[in-house]
């Protein structure tokens, strides 16, 4: 049975969706139970994955595209995750400062996510605030992120369309490939389309997917748009509906599905078992122990995870 803060996350109430947030961002007490009730309420919404370098147009791409959707008459949900400061934790881009017209529309709801450093948590944390607004009815929800890093190309990996901005004249084709985006995109976007270089870059591009083998047998579209003057916004709009439309009829769809829950499940297991290794006795005392002698060249990383694990200061991790 539903409590009555997760009934009104089903009606789209926008402060319980905000605090549902929160608590699985912050990994609060009641997150689980929380995502345990919402998770039946899933799977209704289009989740749009959109990544690429800095300085892309990211923000104004999702800005348009949201515009777009609600003009359409659909609600829209948008979790911009931001780098953010090593030492305070904030985010510092502020994708919502930049998206304030969106932001005064009831029908949209937008979160910004700060990386904080984590490792792993950030992904799982950004999935679960999709899943929130799945269930809390939003028809199109769009992840932006910062591009850089495997947390980053984890999380577009988790949406039904993946979305890679590309800009001319910046080397992004090769930073697409060390970056792992290219066997992620199912569209391509190069922005800034009035730049000069664009037609470089798209037989570029296009030189590159034709070496890229999908399993789905799905060729990827390169559509150019100019986000500022939003020329090219129905046209990528167009591109994701028809990815939507072909994952329908492909085998690979459930495959990626798969995939995406085996990943997920790694996700909690390793927070879990982590999180179960720390909170055992005296074992943050040992973990800053062997922190200072690692520092000290004393002792070096590897052999100081082995000690840990062994010393029997992570308690029994696999254990009840």
């Amino acid at each position: 049975m539903n409590t009555p803060e997760v009934e009104k996350i089903l009606r789209g109430e926008p402060r319980a969706v905000a605090r549902a947030i929160s608590t699985v961002e912050d990994g609060a007490a009641g997150a689980s139970a929380l995502m345990k009730a919402v998770f039946p309420h899933t799977g209704r919404g289009l989740v749009v994955g959109i990544t690429g370098s800095p300085g892309a147009g990211k923000s104004t791409l999702v800005d348009k595209l949201a515009s777009l959707y609600r003009q359409r008459g659909e609600r829209v949900g948008i979790v911009a995750v931001d780098p953010s400061s090593p030492f305070s934790g904030g985010a510092i881009l502020g994708d919502r400062i930049r998206m304030q017209t969106l932001g005064l529309d009831p029908g949209v709801f937008i979160r910004s996510m700060a990386t904080r450093g984590n490792l792993g948590g950030l992904a799982r944390a950004t999935v679960d605030a999709v899943a929130i607004l799945d269930a809390a009815g939003y028809q199109k929800i769009i992840v932006e992120t910062v591009g850089v890093g495997q947390d980053e190309v984890e999380i577009v990996k988790t949406a039904d369309v993946s979305v890679v901005v590309l800009v001319p004249g910046m080397g992004d084709d090769i930073q697409a490939i060390k970056a792992g985006i290219m066997e992620i995109g199912d569209v391509f976007v190069i922005n800034k389309a009035d730049r000069d270089g664009v037609l470089r870059t798209e037989k570029e591009l296009e030189a590159l997917l034709s070496l890229a083998h999908r399993p789905d047998m799905w060729t990827p579209p390169i559509v150019k748009t100019v986000a500022t003057e939003s020329k090219g916004i129905e046209e990528l709009a167009l591109a994701v509906e028809s990815y939507q439309e072909f994952q329908k009829g492909a085998e690979g769809a459930r495959t990626r599905r798969a995939a995406v829950a085996h990943w997920r499940l790694l996700e909690l297991l390793r927070e879990r078992l982590l999180a179960r290794a720390l909170e055992a006795e005296g074992a943050r005392a040992k973990l800053e122990a062997l922190a200072s002698e690692v520092a000290d060249k004393r002792r070096d990383p590897y052999t100081a995870v082995e000690e840990f694990i062994n010393s029997g200061a992570g308690g029994d991790v696999g254990g009840d």
